[in-house]
């Protein structure tokens, strides 16, 4: 056994659990020591010794060899960690090596090895499961029509593991997303969700990209966050001597750009809300938003219908997408569509025109009260109607659903419509899918002056309890009086997306590392204050 391979055995029985803190102590003090002790190499290729370095899909061109045969002319050097290793015999080895993601079979025979039957020997004993290795030698198939590496001239650990890797998974949910990396090692669907995701956005990116969009990045860290109902992150610039928030949307930032001349801009990006925590919502979440000047409503409904439709064709293959619940999703049929107003009038049994009325909330509180419906404070408007749509609505929005004509007081940022009914609504709409929220669009409010009221509304609700609207925003006023055209603008939760398109049933699977509740709450309370928990508020999508 090489120096290398024994002292690595000696690290592993070491790194248990009751000797760590010794470990650190007396192993991870400075890297030259821990490098001189282990001997981790230096990757590099020789070509006259190593030949050429290969990825797995580069083996796939030797697919068209017959069985048994090999490239005997291509030398070639394939890397990566060993995830099982099979012992035929002294003189057969097989290693399942991956990649990347792609496992490849490397075969070790002591027949075509080029060095001495002791050098096999030994450099097979170092070779242990969970070791990131090289294997020198030629492609071909086996006597069974296996694609495999077959080893000529060396084999060597390049960094050993010192630790024994689960053979069956990980099935605690704690354990699995707080040490992701071995999540990831022995979970092959965690790492294929998150691969996933890389296709959804790109595929969003491409998107809007084709239609003429710009894609910008705006300000995460600021003086202010505005643009949805939200609790911000907050911190403090000892520089500039000012409080600073997370971005709880870009809306505003974005519709300023619409402002400057740029008629198409979206952007893909970070999000934090201060607020709830379960299987829908995490403090940190990626959305996306776009902004088209002189767009409709009813465009931003076909461009939704259209962008769904292919991105399940393109990520996932095929439409329906089967939920793990089992319920299939068909995102190729038109999309269905619910009136808001007038599902809550029928529900509630009486007309919701008194909604513009000076009474409103107090006439909404009422009727809530006589049909039973619990109420929780704070008490605005906006929140009884939001308790009033998931109550009643959401539920049966499993099938991809557009809800439209929802009252103004949900909507501070939209343009104000007059229905068939002569009731003024929200030219707005969200998309549900699987009784879950996936899109918010509105036409954008670009009257200052009506701008200017809406936010001292929901001034208004703060001072009355509600922490969650956002302060005025004046800057933001102050450029609406230099011309917002026409603009329908469009928000994504992409978290929730890549969900439907993998049937993750939790919001952390899509997430390469959520955020976890610490070991120890106590004592980090003493650190940081908690966010309050809700299971509604968050909305991963930024309009309101």
């Amino acid at each position: 056994m090489t120096t290398q391979r024994i002292l690595a055995a000696w690290m592993r029985q070491r790194c248990s659990v009751s000797n760590r803190h010794w470990i650190q102590r007396n192993f991870t003090q400075t890297a030259v020591q821990r490098e001189r002790a282990l001997a981790y190499p230096r990757f590099h290729i020789q070509p006259e010794k190593h030949g050429k370095w290969i990825t797995a899909k580069d083996l796939l061109k030797y697919q068209p060899l017959e069985k048994g045969k090999k490239a005997e002319d291509d030398l070639v050097t394939l890397t990566g960690r060993i995830i099982s290793k099979r012992e035929s015999s002294a003189k057969l080895i097989f290693y399942d090596i991956m990649q990347n993601g792609e496992s490849v079979q490397v075969v070790a025979s002591r027949g075509r090895f080029s060095g001495s039957p002791e050098d096999f020997a030994d450099k097979n004993r170092d070779l242990c499961r969970g070791d990131i290795a090289s294997f020198t030698g030629v492609p071909g198939k086996t006597n069974h029509g296996q694609l495999s590496v077959f080893v000529t001239k060396d084999l060597q650990v390049l960094t050993p593991c010192l630790h024994d890797i689960p053979r069956t998974g990980l099935k605690d949910p704690e354990k699995r997303f707080r040490a992701r990396h071995l999540d990831l090692l022995v979970n092959p669907e965690s790492s294929k969700i998150l691969r996933t995701r890389s296709k959804v956005i790109r595929f969003i990116r491409d998107f809007f990209d084709k239609r003429g969009f710009l894609e910008v990045e705006t300000p995460i860290l600021s003086g202010k966050a505005g643009g949805a109902n939200a609790r911000p992150f907050e911190t403090h610039a000892h520089a500039m001597d000012m409080d600073m928030q997370l971005r709880i949307a870009p809306e505003l930032y974005l519709k300023q750009l619409v402002i400057g001349g740029i008629d198409r801009v979206f952007e893909i990006g970070k999000q934090f809300r201060n607020e709830g925590v379960d299987s829908d919502h995490n403090p940190e979440f990626t959305t996306c938003e776009f902004y088209q000047a002189y767009g409709t409503l009813e465009g931003l409904m076909q461009d939704t219908e259209t962008l769904l439709s292919e991105m399940a064709e393109c990520v996932c293959g095929q439409t329906p997408i089967l939920l793990k619940s089992g319920e299939e999703i068909n995102f190729r049929d038109p999309f269905k569509r619910i009136n808001v107003m007038d599902r809550l009038s029928s529900e509630l049994g009486t007309s919701l025109q008194f909604l513009e009325s000076k009474d409103a909330l107090n006439q909404l509180t009422s009727l809530c009260h006589a049909k039973g419906i619990k109420l929780s404070g704070p008490l605005t408007l906006a929140r009884i109607l939001d308790k009033l749509i998931s109550e009643y609505i959401e539920p049966e929005c499993i099938q991809p659903t557009f809800l439209y004509n929802h009252p103004l007081a949900l909507s501070p940022l939209a343009k104000d419509a007059i229905d068939i009914k002569g009731q003024t609504v929200a030219a707005r709409f969200e998309l549900f899918v699987g009784g879950k929220e996936v899109v918010n669009a509105y036409e954008e409010l670009n009257d200052p002056q009506e701008q200017r009221k809406r936010f001292r509304m929901q001034l208004q609700d703060r001072q009355d309890g509600d922490l969650e609207a956002p302060l005025p925003d004046t800057d933001f006023c102050d450029a609406l009086e230099y011309a917002l055209p026409p603009t329908a603008g469009w928000g994504m939760g992409i978290d929730r997306v890549v969900q439907l398109m993998t049937g993750a049933t939790h919001i952390r699977e899509v997430l390469a590392f959520p955020v976890m509740r610490p070991n120890n709450p106590a004592a980090a309370s003493n650190h940081c204050n908690t966010a309050t928990l809700s299971n509604h508020n968050n909305d991963t999508t930024t309009h309101q």
